[in-house]
């Protein structure tokens, strides 16, 4: 049914718990899972030099971040006994790196965490969840998660 599944991390226990999912479709339907990590390299804005460094921070911890769920996941996909492929990718916002990562990887599913926010914090957090949702055409399976 499925040929190639896309599973978005964060390192959130929603995004683990939603891999964890993926992880069972690709094993029930013999497919590929990709792994993406999405980073967005400008998730605030600031003037002056105080900014410059604070930016160069902030990607350096997000890289490391990045790398540390990267390693979590290889481990996760070994232990299934799935070929690890997890890309860790940069996109000025996350819904979008994750529906480019889609494309690229030509995935014909996406298994997406959501963190059940309502009200006043998910309208000051966002959803990624649902802007993929509200822009993708390739069919998403969204995990609910408890955090």
């Amino acid at each position: 049914m499925f040929k190639h599944i896309l599973a978005p991390v964060d390192g959130s226990v929603t995004s683990m718990t939603a891999l964890d999912k993926a992880i069972g479709l690709a094993q029930a339907f013999d497919c590929a899972l990709t792994v993406v990590y999405v980073i967005d390299p400008y998730p605030f804005t600031g003037v002056g030099t105080e900014f410059a460094y604070g930016q160069d921070q902030y990607l350096n911890a997000a890289r490391a971040e990045a790398a540390a769920v990267a390693d979590m996941v290889a481990g996760r996909l070994k232990a299934a006994g799935l070929s690890s492929d997890t890309r860790v990718v940069e996109s000025h916002t996350v819904w979008r790196g994750i529906l480019e990562a889609a494309d690229a990887a030509s995935a014909d599913l996406v298994v997406i965490g959501s963190h059940g926010r309502r009200g006043l914090e998910r309208l000051v957090l966002g959803s990624v969840a649902q802007s993929v949702l509200s822009h993708t055409k390739v069919t998403t399976l969204v995990v609910r998660g408890d955090d």
